[in-house]
């Protein structure tokens, strides 16, 4: 693999930069760490390659299935969001419209006031675990975990309701 990489690492810049054209505006990845994640992601494959075309076609490859992987999580994340929003957590304006932002404020200054609770949210909604699951993966009781996660709500409920006057748990 790695006589190869001198040989096509120009090109897999291109070709990452080309990819990267095509992402959203808020895509994080740059495309140097692109082509070395895929460069990454081959190193553990033991897989022979025929010539240099042939390793540039498996890291083209590669890099798209990293994007792709990349847009799966961003999309679970969203959707995980917007459930989040919808069940109880966050009212909603007449538009209906969610504000991410805001609700993403606030489960970050959950995790830092209370980041046992900031873990049952993420298992219940970003996980999709069932509070008798979320009990066990924890090692507490469900009653505590449905104590926890009733907490959760109606806290982000308020902080998302009030906004910015909400600066600590209480």
């Amino acid at each position: 693999m790695n006589r190869y990489v001198e040989t096509v690492y120009g090109e897999l810049c291109a070709i990452a930069r080309a990819y990267m054209l095509r992402e959203r505006r808020d895509h994080t990845l740059q495309a140097t760490a692109l082509v070395h994640e895929a460069l990454a992601r081959l190193s553990l494959d033991s897989r022979e390659f025929d010539d240099a075309e042939h390793f540039l076609v498996c890291c083209a490859r590669a890099m798209r299935r990293l994007l792709v992987d990349s847009a799966r999580r961003r999309k679970r994340f969203e959707t995980a969001l917007e459930t989040l929003a919808r069940s109880e957590i966050a009212e909603r304006d007449s538009c209906g419209a969610i504000d991410h932002l805001a609700l993403d404020e606030a489960l970050e200054l959950l995790g830092r006031s209370c980041p046992g609770i900031l873990r049952i949210v993420e298992l219940r909604f970003f996980a999709g675990l069932t509070v008798n699951e979320v009990a066990s993966v924890l090692g507490l009781s469900p009653k505590t975990v449905e104590a926890k996660w009733t907490f959760a709500r109606k806290w982000l409920a308020r902080r998302l309701r009030d906004g910015e006057g909400t600066s600590t748990i209480s």
